[in-house]
């Protein structure tokens, strides 16, 4: 529940109470989250992006230094610092453009600026943006990133930004129109919205690795990738819905997606929705085990990664004064505020089979291939075929080794 702050809020269709979460993945958090938190702040100030003191206090209250310090626990300082400062600038770009759900929204527009701001980061000196502090501030991110990545982690980055502003114009453009998404074409794009592979392309950077590119664009680990950005997403969703509901126009989430399309109330989506979210994370937990038993030590951390933007995004968004104090209802955010979530040790939804989402079904297919045993196997002990050239058939196979695995247990992924 909502700390109090003067009179109660108006509470939402879903109510303040939100149902129990499953989640069952270890949670952490960076031990230096609070100096880190003190050089954002610094930073943002410094960048005079603030129109006044409530906008600053608002954007202090997305609380990303803790979000990002869960989701990277274990990275190096300064990285994660720039990841923190990505993600104050990246709220105010939702809160300003991307996320306003105005009823007169100009897609050309948001287009326009989505494109200038992917290039701002791809290509130095491009000059395509203004000269406010908001660009400035762009242009100092762009920068150090360029600096502190490798030439690939900068690519997967600027991959990952063009996902988020691609899924982003796609959500503009639905607004525009006054569309309401089908489900699966929901669950298609709402890992973009989300910015998921931008934030993972950080988990690299900071903590120090780099995924072989054939390992990452890997079917099974793409599907993953997809499905853990949905889970991320729902439960986005459920946070989020108190602080969008006083839209011009519909918000796009899964809750209102299930309603428009089903013609249900909000309390019978919000149960359809749980049990979608659960059986998705269900088979991320399947998947991500099938996938480490051959996994190398870079992607073995990949996978690491992907189980604390799960975990650490439902601690964060529970006590974030963006979502638990929302600015439709609040003056100010509220010191404190917390959903007070709670959870559960088995999904709503016990079934494991695919769900009937076209958008969807492929990630159990790819679980379903990687469990299938192969036809035949030329080598008597376990390895990966993702990790070796084929051998010429004069070579002779005990010349090879089987590599190096990672420290970790697939039980400890």
């Amino acid at each position: 529940m909502v700390v109090p702050f003067g009179p109660p809020p108006r509470a939402s269709a879903i109510g303040w109470r939100l149902p129990p979460f499953y989640c069952p993945i270890p949670d952490a958090v960076h031990p230096r989250r609070d100096v880190l938190e003190k050089r954002a702040v610094a930073w943002l100030d410094a960048t005079g992006i603030f129109r006044d003191a409530t906008d600053r206090a608002w954007s202090i209250a997305t609380h990303s230094t803790d979000f990002s310090c869960r989701m990277i626990p274990h990275g190096r300082d300064e990285p994660l610092l720039l990841f923190i400062e990505w993600n104050h600038w990246a709220f105010a770009l939702d809160d300003i453009w991307h996320d306003t759900g105005a009823a007169d929204v100009n897609t050309a527009h948001i287009v326009d600026l989505n494109a200038r701001i992917s290039r701002c980061l791809e290509a130095p000196g491009s000059a395509m943006l203004g000269d406010s502090p908001f660009d400035a501030a762009l242009e100092d991110l762009a920068a150090r990133t360029r600096a502190v990545a490798t030439p690939v982690q900068l690519r997967r980055v600027a991959e990952g930004m063009r996902d988020w502003l691609f899924g982003a114009s796609w959500q503009v453009s639905n607004i525009e129109r006054r569309v309401m998404p089908t489900l699966s074409d929901y669950v298609a794009l709402r890992p973009s919205i989300n910015g998921t592979r931008f934030s993972l392309a950080w988990s690299e950077i900071a903590n120090g690795f780099e995924v072989p590119a054939a390992e990452l664009a890997s079917p099974p680990v793409q599907a993953l990738t997809e499905a853990a950005g949905f889970v991320v997403s729902c439960d986005n969703d459920l946070f989020s819905y108190a602080k969008e509901d006083d839209h011009e126009t519909t918000d796009q989430n899964i809750v209102n997606v299930l309603v428009h399309h089903n013609g249900t109330s909000a309390d019978r989506a919000l149960t359809e929705a749980l049990a979608i979210r659960d059986r998705a994370m269900t088979l991320f937990l399947r998947l991500r085990d099938r996938i480490a038993r051959d996994a190398g030590p870079d992607l073995r951390r990949y996978l690491e990664a992907l189980g604390h933007y799960i975990a650490g995004c439902i601690r964060w968004m529970n006590a974030a004064p963006r979502y638990a104090s929302p600015r439709n209802r609040y003056e100010l955010p509220v010191p404190g505020a917390t959903y007070g979530i709670t959870w559960r040790d088995t999904p709503s939804d016990p079934e494991t089979g695919p769900l009937p989402i076209p958008a969807a079904a492929w990630w159990w297919d790819e679980l379903d291939a990687l469990s299938r045993p192969p036809r035949h196997s030329p080598r008597n002990h376990r390895t990966s075929d993702l990790h070796h050239a084929p051998r010429a058939p004069e070579e002779d196979p005990s010349a090879g080794g089987a590599g190096t695995r990672g420290e970790r247990s697939a039980a400890e992924v």
